[in-house]
C-alpha cells in the first residue's frame, strides 16, 4: 500500500504541473520531465492495484489518468 500511495501522489502532482504549464508558460523543459514521470507514476499504480487486489472496482479505478491510483487507494482503505 506504501508504494501504491506513493505513485498515486506522483501521478496527480504530476497531472497537476504537466496542466500548469500547459495553461501558463508552456515550458518544454518541464513537458519533457513532467510526462515521463507521470507516465511511470501512472503505470506503477495500474500495476500496483493489478497485484494487491482482485477487485474489479479498484481495477477500474486504476485506469482513470491522474485522480485513479487516489480513487483506487481510497476504495480499497475502505474495503479492509
Amino acid at each position: 500500500m506504501r508504494v501504491l500511495r506513493i505513485a498515486a501522489q506522483v501521478e496527480a502532482a504530476s497531472l497537476a504541473l504537466l496542466l500548469a504549464n500547459l495553461l501558463t508558460v508552456h515550458t518544454d523543459a518541464v513537458a519533457s520531465l513532467g510526462g515521463p514521470v507521470h507516465g511511470t507514476a501512472y503505470l506503477v499504480v495500474v500495476l500496483t492495484v493489478w497485484r494487491a487486489s482482485t477487485e474489479p472496482a479498484a481495477r477500474r479505478r486504476a485506469w482513470i489518468p491522474g485522480v485513479g491510483g487516489l480513487l483506487a487507494l481510497r476504495h480499497l482503505r475502505r474495503r479492509t
